[in-house]
């Protein structure tokens, strides 16, 4: 029997703000063309396909004050979390088709407040090879999209700390994050002292992607909102070459299947971010395409039918 979802919305949000390689803004299209609609639709899933939204153009300059961007930033951030909103507050299941991973901001503040208003428990699974911890003063770069789960826990500048009005938006027990390999050397302090949960590489060598997806699962039930936020870079460069911030060892295609799978078998998917896909350095969309293959996991779809 076929797992019933809530209605599906798809938001894209075509941006580069706050990476450091231009092209993921083509990411939205990038999905689109591998099939993504159709292939939710073709699993039973209600779809409707929002289009893009709208923001500031990329101005590609040198970071002040330890960020780059951070006006445009903020102003795409905050239309995505109305957007996003709107359609939880719908009961609808809103898919980010980014763009880049500083729209885990906007996107994540919109969750959380729908949480608070219904009552919902917050679980987040951040699948990425980076932690995303960082702030201006550790940052080597200035690249939004390294800090987003920092601004979350109200590391950060204000206008991003406080986007919905409350900070911090998230505690570090509300997430998870699976697949780290890359982590900066004053993040990785920033990570020990806030007590975030990670499960990286070594966790997953060691003892295997079943043992840590149980663990990152664990205590989800009826009334917690899971939020999947899919960097395409928790994947390994091998198999989805279409990333600006590659790093080797990542999962593999049957581990990634696996991580997929077991988050649909807990019935409770409730919003997903797809981000950092980036079509200008892909090979014929093949990036794509696999990410929309994982989508279709976390739908449901299995080599069998499985109670």
């Amino acid at each position: 029997m076929r797992r019933m979802f809530p209605p599906v919305s798809l938001i894209g949000v075509p941006t580069d703000i706050g990476a450091g390689h231009r092209g993921a803004r083509m990411g939205p299209d990038a999905l689109r063309i591998a099939g993504l609609a159709e292939a939710l639709i073709a699993r039973g899933v209600e779809v409707a396909d929002l289009g893009n939204l709208t923001g500031p153009t990329n101005p590609w300059q040198p970071p002040t004050a330890g960020y780059r961007h951070l006006d445009e930033v903020v102003a795409w951030n905050r239309t995505l979390m109305h957007a996003v909103g709107a359609e939880l507050d719908a009961g609808r299941l809103p898919i980010v088709l980014g763009g880049d991973h500083c729209l885990g901001i906007g996107s994540i503040t919109a969750v959380a407040h729908h949480c608070r208003r219904t009552g919902k428990r917050l679980r987040i699974l951040w699948l990425d090879a980076h932690a995303d911890f960082n702030t201006h003063e550790i940052t080597p770069s200035g690249n939004l999209h390294g800090m987003p789960v920092a601004c979350l826990c109200g590391l950060g500048p204000e206008a991003l700390v406080r986007l919905g009005g409350d900070a911090p938006t998230i505690r570090p027990e509300h997430i998870r994050q699976i697949g780290i390999r890359s982590v900066d050397p004053g993040e990785k302090r920033l990570v020990k002292d806030h007590g975030l949960d990670i499960y990286d590489m070594r966790d997953s060598d060691e003892v295997g992607m079943q043992r840590a997806m149980e663990e990152a699962l664990e205590d989800i039930d009826a009334n917690t909102h899971l939020h999947v936020s899919f960097d395409v870079d928790f994947l390994d460069p091998s198999i989805a070459p279409g990333v600006g911030t590659t790093v080797p060892g990542g999962p593999n295609y049957r581990e990634a299947q696996l991580v997929m799978e077991m988050i649909a078998d807990t019935g409770h998917l409730g919003s997903l971010d797809i981000v950092e896909l980036n079509p200008a350095l892909d090979q014929h969309n093949i990036t794509a395409e696999l990410a929309v293959d994982l989508v279709e996991s976390l739908f449901g779809k299995s080599t069998l039918m499985r109670d």
